[in-house]
């Protein structure tokens, strides 16, 4: 898409487009493809690396930009790179059909393959592959939201998908040690939080080998440091307890 504004003579190109309306009036400003999501995302902090040009446009594809008057009516300033802020953050990107379904299409696939890599069957430990995952998705309907990260959305799919098959985030498997004094009392304290423990060793310290859900991590690292006052220590052994090979229906 190439823009071309008759008022400065300036050739916008590879425009995407951020859309607002605001006191009954349409707003636009002219940002570079992909830049606006990273922005979002908080991945781009430059806001120059955004926008194209700090105006305010009526209608960028035109080169009609906005009236002072109606911007300090709409948006209570004429602060040009305050008003850009705003829109950035409030405004609706506008995509063409073909790079909506694109865009839906890549994120549908990267959450199938961060569910793949978080999770394995829990009968057998064994990973599930990104198509079967895929597959999956498809059977319980899932709709990609374009607005919120895959992470968030991969989250929700393990959530989802355990209502239809057996499915869970792999355990992480940590070594801990925790001073004599404290260890009945903290040991008590930790069980809740531990799915598996495969071995305990006392002598002047309690060492336990466990594996966990990597959602209960942070919270067991810091009841460890906390309640030890860093005497106590938590070492990760391995990211995902998997066996090798894949899962297959």
């Amino acid at each position: 898409m190439s823009i071309f504004t008759p008022t400065n003579q300036i050739r916008l190109t590879n425009v995407a487009v951020v859309r607002m309306k605001k006191g009954g009036k349409r707003f636009e400003i002219a940002c570079y493809k992909n830049k606006v999501v990273n922005w979002r995302a908080g991945a781009e902090k430059d806001l120059d690396e955004v926008l194209q040009t700090h105006s305010v446009f009526v209608n960028v594809s035109k080169g009609q930009v906005a009236k002072k008057d109606d911007l300090t009516k709409s948006f209570g300033t004429d602060d040009l790179t305050e008003i850009c802020k705003q829109i950035l953050a409030k405004g609706e990107l506008q995509v063409s059909d073909k790079e909506r379904h694109s865009q839906l299409e890549t994120m549908f696939r990267d959450i199938a393959t961060i569910v793949a890599e978080k999770c394995v069957n829990p009968e057998t430990k064994r990973p599930y592959t990104v198509t079967l995952i895929e597959a999956a998705m498809k059977d319980i309907h899932y709709s990609v939201k374009a607005n919120k990260s895959t992470k968030q959305q991969a989250l929700e799919v393990i959530r989802q998908l355990k209502e239809s098959m057996e499915i869970q985030r792999a355990h992480m498997r940590l070594r801990l040690v925790l001073p004599s004094k404290e260890a009945k009392r903290l040991k008590e304290m930790l069980k809740p939080l531990l799915q598996v423990v495969e071995s305990e060793d006392f002598d002047e310290q309690l060492e336990i080998v466990c594996l966990v859900d990597p959602g209960c991590f942070r919270e067991i690292d810091e009841l460890i440091r906390c309640e030890t006052r860093g005497r106590g220590s938590l070492e990760v052994l391995s990211l995902k307890d998997v066996e090798e090979g894949e899962e297959k229906f």
